[in-house]
């Protein structure tokens, strides 16, 4: 671990001591839907798994850069149950198989679906995974590394107004994936 921060230049020397800095995964937060914030260790950086949705008039996220989660359904458990399902039903990544929960961000209210309170939950990925994308939900997936997405960080103009993001692999990540990211780099001391 860097005393200035996680990941960077430098590159990150213990990913599993993430959990020291992050809230208990059974700490749900009241919140009603679960995303996976995937990190998988690259040479000397890391590297975040984000999705980017298919366009649909239905969908409040259409064509966006997110990460894979959803609402949690009446037969699970609990939210880490939902993203555990929801992931490997959108990206065919089981989170049981290789992978480590660190612990969870903090519970994010949607803006376009104020009913929803999302959970962040941080998942080190520990081998190099196969996806398969739910073709009806996404249409591609990216591992971008910390250094890129801390270089990529402006604004971008939208018809209905102007918003911080990380412009990155021709998309753009903002609204409730930038707020959820700005939190995990916030709590890894990176911003």
């Amino acid at each position: 671990m860097r005393e200035e921060g996680w990941g960077g230049t430098a590159g990150v020397r213990d990913v599993r001591g993430l959990s020291r800095v992050l809230k208990a995964v059974s700490d749900e937060q009241g919140a009603n839907a679960a995303v996976a914030v995937l990190l998988k260790q690259e040479k000397e950086d890391l590297s975040i798994f984000f999705v980017k949705r298919v366009e649909n008039v239905a969908d409040p996220w259409s064509g966006q850069m997110a990460f894979p989660g959803g609402k949690r359904d009446e037969k699970d458990v609990d939210l880490m149950q939902t993203v555990v399902r929801e992931t490997l039903e959108e990206t065919g990544i089981n989170l049981l198989e290789g992978c480590s929960f660190l612990g969870v961000l903090a519970a994010v209210r949607s803006r376009p679906r104020p009913d929803l309170r999302i959970l962040p939950f941080v998942v080190l990925v520990e081998y190099e995974p196969r996806v398969r994308l739910n073709r009806r939900e996404l249409e591609d997936f990216y591992w971008i590394p910390f250094r890129e997405l801390v270089q990529s960080k402006t604004f971008v103009k939208f018809d209905f107004g102007e918003f911080p993001a990380y412009s990155v692999r021709n998309g753009v990540i903002w609204g409730l994936t930038y707020k959820i990211l700005e939190n995990l780099f916030t709590v890894l001391k990176l911003s």
